[in-house]
């Protein structure tokens, strides 16, 4: 029989509770603890999941010896340090993006990752979905033949609060970084252009913050094709995420996911059901998935399919639209720095 996998949850805000009722649901994994600072408001929903004890500190979880993996699941702000420490307790890693705020904190968390040989993998449950993942072996494949233009929209159904935005890091670290890394992910090659719009014209506040709320980013990759991603806090009809690669042969799109497929068509109109509303609902299937992949990358002793670097690519792409929208001109990416596990 096999042995069931440990966890750790780090976190128990809306991401945190998600991944937890994922885990619940699969057989050869057990969560077993989960820290958060307001730990005893967590009683009733910790004993429907089985899990054995709550806790308002980490390193709790970080000390306990059956625990053979973690979830950082908190904000931003800790990650870094919580992903040295927890290399350092010899404890597997799924870190939810971004790493850190900091170039120099993430490579510091990362060389602990590499020193302490664990397994480190980032959230970025795009590439999980199935409807990516086709589009990526299309390219892949060479179906549609070299690819030269991709095309990104990716847009929330509604804004967050201002709170929210005053420690989000900016839309393009908290927001864009998603579409950051499918970019990469879907043309295999590295950016080394960024060129990046924006204001804010879903709400005038974020101004104030020195954040935006709508975007245009330029890319060029180091193959030579282009791309343009296109992103909005607010997109009334629900959560807008569609992908199009264009190549010498053909292209290959995703369209929005829907509740159902069904189209009405009357001589009044022609109706169909509106975008799933958010990204729980849009990638359900993608973080269960992600899931399983970090736990058979454990098992079989292979890379992560997100890995350190990728959130670390990610990151840099996201620095150079912040640097380019603060200049006004485009700003280039040199790939010197990548770090290997």
């Amino acid at each position: 029989m096999t042995k069931q996998m440990v966890t750790g949850m780090i976190g128990a805000g809306r991401i945190g509770k998600l991944h937890v009722q994922n885990i619940h649901r699969i057989p050869h994994m057990k969560i077993k603890a989960v820290s958060y600072i307001s730990a005893s408001c967590l009683q009733d929903w910790a004993a429907s999941h089985h899990i054995e004890y709550i806790t308002a500190d980490y390193r709790d979880i970080l000390l306990d010896p059956d625990i053979d993996a973690v979830f950082i699941c908190s904000p931003t702000n800790t990650h870094a340090q919580i992903i040295r420490e927890a290399a350092e307790a010899k404890k597997h890693i799924f870190c939810e993006k971004p790493i850190s705020f900091s170039p120099d904190e993430t490579k510091e968390a990362l060389a602990a990752v590499r020193k302490h040989g664990v397994k480190l993998q980032v959230g970025f449950n795009r590439r999980f979905d199935p409807h990516f993942k086709k589009i990526k072996t299309i390219v892949s494949n060479g179906e549609i033949g070299t690819p030269h233009l991709l095309k990104i929209t990716s847009r929330d159904p509604e804004p967050p609060n201002v709170d929210y935005v005053r420690t989000s890091g900016g839309l393009f670290i908290d927001m864009s970084i998603h579409d950051f890394d499918m970019a990469r992910y879907i043309m295999g090659s590295e950016v080394t252009e960024v060129y990046a719009k924006g204001a804010a014209l879903v709400n005038p506040s974020f101004a104030e913050l020195g954040d935006i709320d709508t975007a245009v980013i330029t890319l060029t990759f180091a193959n030579g094709a282009m791309g343009v991603i296109d992103n909005s806090r607010q997109a009334v009809y629900g959560y807008d995420q569609r992908v199009e690669v264009f190549g010498t042969k053909g292209s290959a799109a995703a369209d929005n996911s829907r509740p159902t497929t069904v189209e009405v068509s009357t001589a009044d109109f022609v109706m169909k059901d509106k975008p799933h509303f958010f990204f729980l609902e849009r990638y359900k299937e993608a973080y269960t998935e992600e899931i399983l992949q970090f736990a058979d990358a454990i098992k079989t002793d292979r890379e992560t399919a997100c890995t350190g670097d990728d959130g670390f690519q990610a990151e840099r792409i996201a620095r150079a639209a912040q640097q380019s929208l603060a200049l006004g001109m485009p700003v280039s990416i040199e790939h010197t720095e990548k770090i290997v596990f």
